[in-house]
C-alpha cells in the first residue's frame, strides 16, 4: 500500500540531488588548522564564508546603516543534499533588505559536486515519516544552535551589530523540517530565541502525528507549490501541517513550479517568493507596520504566480 508514495519520494529526491549539480557553487575546503569557535572569512562570489563553532557557514551582510539596537538575523537551512548557497535569490534579497543572513553547510550538503554526494541517504527514509523522532537529523538542529550560541556571545559579529530579540529561521525542504523543529514542532528542540519561521516546501510529515505543530507560538509562513506532489499534500490540505499549526500563521501556494522553486535550479517565481518572504520577516522581526506590506499582500488581489493564500494573524 505504501510502495507508490515511497517511490515517488525517492524519485523526487534523486531529482533534487541531480539538480544540485546545476546551481550549487563549490564550497571552500574546510581548513583543518582552523580552531573551533573561530570566525575566519573566505571570500567567494556573492557571499562570504566564515567558520563558526567549527562549522562552515555562508554569510550575507546587511546593506545600509543598521538601527541602534542592531540588525535582525535570519539563519537559512538548505534542503537535503543541497547547498547553503543554493537559494541566493532569497538570501541576497534578505541581506539587501537589512538582515544578517547565515547559512550553515549541513552534514548532508552537496556543494563540492562530487559524484559520491549523490549516494547520500537521510537518517531515515522520507517515505517512513512515522519512524522519525527528535533524534532524526538532530545534527541540523545542533548546527543552528551552535551557530546562534557563538554569534550571540557578543553584541556584534563580523562587525555587524545583532539584535538578539529579532532572530528568524528560513528553511527549504529538510531545512523547513529543521526550522519547524527548532520552533517547537519537536518540543525537545524548541529555542525561545526564534521569533519567526519561514518554512518553504518543508518536509513536515513527521510532525503530523508525532510532533507538536499546535503549540509553536511563533509566527510561521508556509510556502508551497502546486507542482510539488510530495510535500504540498502534507502541508496545504485540510487537516495537514498548516491546518495543525498554531497561529499566527500563513500559507502561500505558488503555481506552475515544483519542489525546486526555492533554489537556483528553477528561475521562476523568485521575485514573488522573495516578496512574500521579506514582507513576512519585516512584519514579525522588524515590526514594520507603516506600511504593512504583509497585510497589503494578503488583502490585495493575488499577484501573478500565486494560486492562493491563507492566513490567521
Amino acid at each position: 500500500m505504501h510502495t507508490r508514495p515511497r517511490m515517488t519520494l525517492v524519485r523526487m529526491f534523486k531529482m533534487v540531488l541531480a539538480a544540485s549539480l546545476v546551481f550549487c557553487h563549490p564550497a571552500p575546503a574546510f581548513g583543518e588548522a582552523e580552531p573551533e569557535g573561530a570566525s575566519v572569512e573566505k571570500q567567494i562570489i556573492g557571499n562570504t564564508y566564515v567558520t563558526i563553532a567549527g562549522r562552515q557557514v555562508a554569510m550575507w551582510k546587511p546593506a545600509g546603516a543598521g538601527p541602534s539596537e542592531g540588525f535582525p538575523l535570519v539563519v537559512f537551512s538548505h534542503g537535503f543534499s543541497l547547498c547553503e548557497t543554493g537559494s541566493k535569490f532569497l538570501t541576497q534579497s534578505l541581506a539587501q533588505a537589512g538582515y544578517l543572513v547565515l547559512a550553515p553547510h549541513h552534514r548532508d550538503g552537496s556543494c563540492h559536486l562530487l559524484i559520491a554526494k549523490l549516494f547520500k541517504s537521510p537518517d531515515l527514509p522520507f517515505g517512513k515519516p512515522e519512524a522519525w523522532s527528535d533524534t532524526t537529523h538532530r545534527d541540523r538542529r545542533d548546527d543552528v544552535e551552535e551557530i546562534l550560541n557563538e554569534v550571540l556571545k557578543e553584541k556584534s559579529f563580523q562587525g555587524v551589530m545583532i539584535d538578539r530579540n529579532r532572530i528568524g529561521l528560513a528553511g527549504h525542504s529538510l531545512g523547513g523540517y529543521t526550522a519547524l523543529g527548532l520552533a517547537g514542532a519537536w518540543p525537545a528542540w524548541k529555542d525561545p530565541r526564534i521569533k519567526a519561521v519561514l518554512a518553504m516546501a518543508p518536509y513536515c510529515a513527521p510532525f503530523l502525528k508525532t510532533g507538536d505543530l499546535a503549540h509553536l507560538n511563533v509566527p510561521v509562513m508556509y510556502q508551497v507549490a502546486t507542482g510539488d506532489f510530495t510535500i504540498t499534500p502534507t502541508v496545504a490540505p485540510e487537516g495537514a501541517g498548516y491546518d495543525l499549526t498554531s497561529a499566527p500563521k500563513s500559507l502561500v501556494e505558488f503555481t506552475l513550479v515544483g519542489h525546486l522553486a526555492w533554489t537556483g535550479a528553477i528561475p521562476w517565481r523568485h521575485d514573488v517568493i522573495a516578496r512574500y518572504a521579506l514582507a513576512f520577516f519585516d512584519h514579525y522581526l522588524k515590526g514594520v507596520s507603516t506600511p504593512d506590506s504583509l497585510a497589503e499582500l494578503f488583502k490585495s488581489d493575488l499577484p501573478s504566480g500565486v494560486k492562493r493564500v491563507d492566513y490567521n494573524l
